[in-house]
């Protein structure tokens, strides 16, 4: 007579009859919860915004001709001349930094055109039926443009370096100009998103930008100390972000005297505002 067969083994191996197994199966992860949520949002919305630069990269290229003919040309000959009153620091060295900050800007300060072309594309109108908040959806592309800021202000500082301008290789500093960069480009490009949502249309926001960039980058101390001019454009200097991120890396890169706290704190407050009144026009862009 023929022995029974034995039973199968019933190990933890088997997931029709593991209850552990069963449950990692028919339970769902959990989900983020509290600032995690946002967070998370905010850097995927950063990370589709640079995906799109791997595939273009001229813009890059385009965009170092500027500042390198700012620091060649204006900045050798006003060296020459010694008309512009700096404290004993060469004027090629005072303008780089300047000239590093309005390379970030012009950077960001066009970016409303981009979020006009999703609208017209309706990729603004799926963005906003997910349940992204509209401020991450904003910070998202704000803290892109920075990242694309910063990309730009390596250039400019290796053509500055180059032209033998004394900058500071600390990696502290530099992680500091870094912030300053991203800080600054976050609330130029949240000012652009914003004019967007009042204006509605591509060639009038080209056109208000082209007003204001030139008018922001001279009412600053990018070019000249704040102390030499005329009382009023001082006062318009005070209240201009760029003048403070211009001082902070001045301080940072050259070792002048600076504001750091009040630098980095305006800058803050500032990128702050402008996430705020762009998502609060966002919805407009969508009608």
């Amino acid at each position: 007579m023929s022995e029974a067969p034995a039973a199968p083994p019933t190990g933890s191996g088997d997931t029709a009859t593991d209850p552990v197994r069963l449950d990692l199966l028919l339970v769902p992860p959990r989900a983020r919860t509290g600032w995690r949520v946002p967070a998370a949002r905010v850097v995927a919305m950063c990370v589709v915004e640079l995906q799109k630069l791997r595939h273009d990269r001229t813009e890059l290229y385009t965009r170092a001709v500027q500042p390198a003919l700012w620091l060649l040309v204006f900045g050798e000959t006003f060296t020459r001349l010694r008309a512009i009153p700096t404290g004993g620091t060469p004027y090629i060295d005072y303008l780089a930094p300047g000239i590093i900050a309005q390379s970030a800007m012009f950077v960001a300060i066009f970016y409303g055109i981009m979020i006009i072309w999703e609208r017209d594309a309706g990729i603004l109108t799926k963005l906003l039926v997910t349940p992204t908040p509209r401020s991450a959806l904003i910070a998202g592309k704000a803290f892109a443009a920075g990242v694309k800021a910063i990309v730009q202000a390596v250039v400019v500082i290796v053509i500055a370096a180059l032209l033998g301008v004394a900058l500071t290789w600390n990696p502290l500093r530099l992680l500091a100009v870094a912030v300053a960069v991203l800080l600054g480009s976050a609330f130029f490009s949240c000012l652009s998103m914003t004019i967007a949502g009042i204006v509605l249309t591509r060639d009038r926001l080209l056109g208000i930008g082209q007003a204001i960039t030139m008018p922001l980058f001279f009412a600053s101390n990018a070019l000249y100390p704040v102390a030499i001019m005329p009382g009023w454009l001082q006062t318009v200097s005070m209240i201009n972000p760029l003048t403070y991120q211009v001082d902070a890396l001045r301080g940072l890169l050259l070792g002048t005297h600076a504001h750091l706290v009040l630098d980095y704190t305006v800058l803050t407050g500032a990128a702050a505002l402008g996430i705020a009144a762009a998502a609060s026009l966002l919805g407009r862009l969508a009608r």
